[in-house]
């Protein structure tokens, strides 16, 4: 089967969004006389990041998974202040006691399971520097985009609670280019038979891996914007430019 081609792509999602500008803006794009600037946030330097900032990102996306998301924004200054702020050595040098005490202040969302994943992702983030003396946010920033799925399995293997679409988001949070495996970008690789069964199989990873790359070749576009692309084409029509 031939799949969709990235002008074809392109133009549905242009009519579906109010045309070629107001989808360009949707996506993340400015637009100054015919050249396409990417936004601020796209240009963000990953590897200038410090290391708890990494951990209090995993830990953001993790709290926010299966949860009300602004609730996790409203309380996160006092996960910020309950711990550490994210500081790697504070983090790893707590006893269970003071996990125990920390995971049942309501000032918190209490939930141990995922309070006690910001142990083991210190501890992932730690192992990794003393392994290779390179700070984690360097590691995020020099993994190449064309497998970006590797980066995925990296996080879910040594990290916890940061597969599925976890880990994605947290590295779209800061700032890492990466699609994200939403149910209507799922839905069009299904529809375009790029996959065809589970959705998280090393198969179906590598096949969705392979059609970004090729769109990304025929587009200039980022992994991120790509993703965005997709969903505008076939999902449920609610984002639009106000007029």
């Amino acid at each position: 089967m031939t799949h969709e081609s990235f002008k074809s792509l392109f133009k549905r999602a242009a009519e579906r969004k109010g045309g070629v500008p107001a989808l360009k803006v949707l996506l993340g794009k400015k637009i100054l006389g015919k050249k396409l600037l990417d936004d601020t946030a796209a240009q963000q330097s990953i590897a200038e990041l410090s290391d708890d900032r990494i951990l209090a990102a995993f830990t953001k996306q993790i709290f926010k998974s299966g949860f009300v998301w602004r609730v996790v924004e409203k309380k996160w200054p006092d996960f910020e202040e309950h711990f550490f702020n994210f500081n790697l050595e504070k983090i790893m040098m707590m006893p269970e006691e003071m996990w125990e005490r920390k995971a049942a202040d309501p000032k918190i969302i209490r939930n141990f399971n995922k309070v006690k994943t910001i142990q083991a992702n210190a501890q992932m983030m730690f192992d990794h520097h003393i392994d290779t003396n390179t700070s984690f946010a360097q590691f995020i920033n020099d993994w190449p985009s064309t497998d970006i799925i590797g980066l995925w399995a990296y996080l879910k293997k040594h990290g916890q609670r940061l597969g599925g679409n976890t880990g994605p988001y947290a590295l779209r949070l800061l700032g890492k280019d990466t699609f994200i495996l939403s149910s209507d970008v799922e839905a069009y690789l299904r529809a375009q038979e790029i996959i065809d069964g589970g959705l998280q199989s090393k198969k179906s990873l590598t096949a969705i891996q392979a059609h970004f790359n090729k769109l990304q070749k025929e587009s200039g576009y980022s992994l991120t914007q790509l993703s965005r692309l997709i969903a505008f084409s076939c999902g449920d029509n609610y984002v639009q430019i106000e007029r």
